[in-house]
């Protein structure tokens, strides 16, 4: 299928999807979603360096906290609409990722992990020092009412944001696995040095999968400030972030586009469920459990044990 056609088909299914919202009639079904499409295109952006290329990135709460703050510092500098804010998270996120990559990217395996998480350490100690976007008192954004234009709800509003970047997250990513593109990531995460004996150029290769997953990351991070209200480095640089971005792939499958969707939609409605019956304390605690049972039962994940059944038939 093409990508106009696979974009089309995906926006008649995100039409769909903010329709039955709007039809059940309960903000809460908004804020939820909202939570679940964030973590669709975390996992998205994560698996582009993580899965396709085999980079296992640890700094995706620095990269979702440079573009939520980046919304608060022109929040308090001149107040901009979302879409050019997204715009401005996905620049800044991507420009930083490629700063990362060119660092970092010489390093391999564990060593490439430790520098990622050393990036967010690093971040989260500038913006904790900065007062301008709150620092450690961390920052108020008072969203109005009501959204400019569509006369939306702004959570309604929100939600409609984050839909159309987890379709476009999606699309970026589904385009990258079918394209050459896709083909050099693969042949990195395989065998790097056979890849590289072969011609493939390497680390150009790597610097476009750090600049496209940081970018979507940041993307993700730009309205959160808008939808929680009030921003402080615990909850822009939270753990969960690293975790479930991580998780939600392998549990889903890593080598397709389709298993980071599958994943952060059974784990974040999961995650949702928890947090509404019982606590949101126990969530890590779930996503630990069924990462393990997912790495001893199924170690490619739910699309990797779909194919091995099918195959099997």
């Amino acid at each position: 299928m093409r990508t106009p056609l696979f974009f089309l088909l995906g926006a008649i299914v995100a039409a769909l999807v903010f329709g039955a919202a709007r039809l059940v009639g309960n903000d809460y079904v908004f804020f939820a979603g909202y939570t679940v499409l964030q973590f669709v295109v975390l996992a998205t952006a994560w698996n582009i360096l993580g899965g396709y290329t085999g980079y296992v990135n640890f700094g995706t709460a620095a990269f979702f906290a440079l573009g939520a703050y980046s919304t608060v510092f022109f929040h308090k500098l001149y107040p901009l609409p979302i879409p050019v804010l997204v715009v401005i998270g996905a620049a800044v996120s991507g420009l930083v990722g490629l700063g990362m990559g060119y660092l970092t990217l010489r390093l391999r395996g564990s060593f490439f992990a430790i520098a990622t998480l050393a990036l967010a350490v690093v971040l989260q100690t500038l913006v904790v020092n900065w007062d301008y976007v709150g620092g450690s008192r961390g920052a108020y954004v008072i969203r109005p009412a009501e959204a400019p234009l569509l006369h939306l709800p702004y959570i309604q509003y929100l939600f409609l944001v984050m839909l159309a970047l987890a379709l476009i997250a999606i699309v970026i990513a589904r385009t990258i696995e079918y394209s050459k593109l896709g083909y050099g990531f693969a042949a990195i995460r395989d065998d790097e040095l056979a890849a590289e004996a072969s011609g493939v150029p390497t680390l150009r290769l790597k610097l476009i999968a750090t600049v496209i997953s940081g970018a979507l990351m940041g993307m993700a991070g730009a309205p959160f400030p808008y939808y929680i209200g009030y921003l402080q480095p615990a909850s822009a640089f939270a753990l969960e972030y690293a975790v479930n971005s991580i998780a939600m792939p392998m549990i889903g499958g890593t080598t397709t586009w389709f298993g980071p969707l599958i994943g952060a939609l059974l784990l974040g409605s999961l995650e949702q469920i928890t947090t509404v019956t019982i606590s949101s304390a126990v969530n890590l605690l779930i996503v630990g459990v069924l990462l393990v049972a997912f790495v001893i039962i199924a170690p490619n994940g739910i699309v990797g044990l779909w194919q091995r059944l099918f195959s099997k038939r």
